[in-house]
C-alpha cells in the first residue's frame, strides 16, 4: 500500500484555547493512538490534501520535529459543518506483527455482458472492510464484472485473497447487473420475434 508522509510537531498543551489557536494558525490538531500512550501533535491543513481528498487508501508516515517517526493509518477525521475545514484527525499506529482493520476501495474491472446487453451496473459496496498485517494491506480490491449477466450478482466470496480477510458476511453483494427498461424492451421484442417465428414454423408444418 502506498504511504503519505505528514510532517508535524508535538503539542504540549491540549486544552480548548490551545486547540483553537492552532486552528486559527492553519494547523490541524491530531492524536496518534495504539502505542504506549497517545501522541498529540499538529500539522498544516494542506498536509492532509493527498490523504483526505482521494478515493485510494493509504498508510501514513508521521514525521515529527526532533526525528520521531510513526507508521500509522487514519482512523477518524472531523470537518467543520459549514466550512468543511478539517477540525481534528485521529491516527492509529501500525506494527509489523499486528493486524489492522481498514476500509479499502473497490475497483471495478472488465466489461459486463449484462451491461453490454442493456443492463445497469449497481455498485453495492464502494469500500470493503479488510483485516491484515500492514505489509499485506492492498491499495484497492479488484472486482471483475466480465462474467456478470443481467440479474447476476458478484458476492464477496468471489474476491477472497489469502493475504487479507474481509470483515463482511459471505452473502455480501459487492455489485450486480440489474435489468433496465431498455433491456426489458429488448427482451420483449426478442420474445415477440420468437413467438412469431414459432407460429410461422407451426403454420408451415401444417400446410
Amino acid at each position: 500500500m502506498k504511504s503519505i508522509t505528514i510532517n508535524g510537531s508535538k503539542r504540549e498543551s491540549v486544552g480548548k484555547k490551545a486547540t483553537q489557536a492552532l486552528r486559527n494558525a492553519g494547523q490541524v490538531p491530531c492524536v496518534l493512538y495504539g502505542g504506549d500512550k497517545p501522541v498529540h501533535f499538529a500539522s498544516p491543513e494542506l498536509a492532509f490534501s493527498k490523504l483526505v481528498y482521494t478515493p485510494d487508501a493509504h498508510t501514513v508516515v508521521i514525521a515529527l520535529e526532533g526525528g520521531e517517526t510513526f507508521n500509522a493509518v487514519m482512523q477518524d477525521i472531523q470537518f467543520h459543518p459549514v466550512t468543511d475545514k478539517i477540525l481534528h484527525v485521529d491516527f492509529y499506529q501500525l506494527f509489523e506483527d499486528k493486524e489492522i482493520t481498514m476500509d479499502i476501495p473497490v475497483h471495478i474491472i472488465g466489461v459486463s455482458r449484462g451491461v453490454l446487453n442493456g443492463g445497469v451496473l449497481r455498485k453495492n459496496k464502494r469500500t470493503l472492510r479488510v483485516k491484515a498485517l500492514p505489509a499485506n494491506l492492498p491499495d484497492y480490491v479488484e472486482a471483475d464484472i466480465t462474467p456478470l449477466k443481467i440479474g447476476s450478482k458478484l458476492y464477496i466470496t468471489e474476491l477472497k485473497n489469502d493475504a487479507f480477510k474481509f470483515l463482511h458476511p459471505d452473502n455480501t453483494v459487492v455489485c450486480q447487473v440489474r435489468r433496465s427498461r431498455a433491456s426489458m424492451n429488448v427482451a420483449d421484442e426478442e420474445d415477440e420475434e420468437e413467438t412469431v417465428a414459432a407460429e410461422t414454423t407451426e403454420e408451415t408444418s401444417q400446410e
